[in-house]
């Protein structure tokens, strides 16, 4: 066999050119930008009227607002968790509802049930405390799987 012939001598790579983002910002979508942050901003400051001390739990909070999430708050006892989403459901113009777990507690306790009314001789529906837009569920690990 004949011996391999050299490899030839690689150049350096030339520096990447900065990735281009796929969608350039416009103004206009600047703009709404600068907006929703200053409407955060104000929600942000109208809470802390209330919640004395946690700034970062008040961002957090916002954040998941902004990002159409859900949010479990864990924390001992008395720390304002049902204040701070009474005060964000205030900040807000929403309808707050609190849902105590326990034991006993049913499917339809929390998203309603139809009720027979003898007067109009039809079912309706009576929304349950679901129906809002920010719900507090304490206790969950108190209430049993089915609900």
């Amino acid at each position: 066999m004949a011996p391999a012939a050299p490899a030839a001598p690689v150049a350096p790579a030339a520096p990447a050119a900065p990735a281009q983002p796929k969608h350039q910002s416009t103004p206009e979508v600047r703009e709404r930008l600068k907006a929703v942050g200053a409407i955060a901003q104000a929600i942000s400051a109208e809470v802390q009227k209330v919640i004395i001390g946690k700034s970062h739990v008040i961002d957090n909070v916002l954040i998941n607002i902004l990002s159409n999430g859900n949010l479990l708050f864990e924390d001992y006892p008395g720390l304002a968790k049902t204040l701070m989403t009474n005060t964000f459901a205030d900040a807000l113009g929403c309808d707050f509802k609190r849902v105590q777990f326990t034991p006993d507690l049913l499917p339809a306790d929390i998203t309603g049930t139809n009720i027979y009314d003898a007067k109009k001789g039809e079912f309706t529906f009576k929304p349950g405390p679901l129906f809002c837009n920010l719900l507090l569920a304490d206790e969950i690990n108190r209430a049993p799987p089915k609900t």
